[in-house]
């Protein structure tokens, strides 16, 4: 994932900051508790395609957000 890119992306829905998850290949959005899929090197942004997360799971993505 370009960098650059992950600096202007954010959730659709709750317009705040992603975080990158390189080995899943998904960009976590903790306010919305959705993960973002990024396949063939493609976000995709859609609500209908987000994997909804646990709250474990955010929980997770929130410590690594702010590390």
């Amino acid at each position: 994932m370009n960098p650059r890119l992950l600096e202007i992306l954010v959730c659709p829905l709750t317009k705040t900051k992603l975080v990158y998850d390189r080995d899943r290949q998904w960009l976590v959005s903790t306010a919305a508790k959705l993960a973002y899929p990024i396949r063939d090197d493609i976000p995709i942004m859609l609500e209908d395609e987000a994997i909804q997360l646990d709250e474990a799971q955010v929980e997770h993505y929130r410590k690594l957000k702010s590390a």
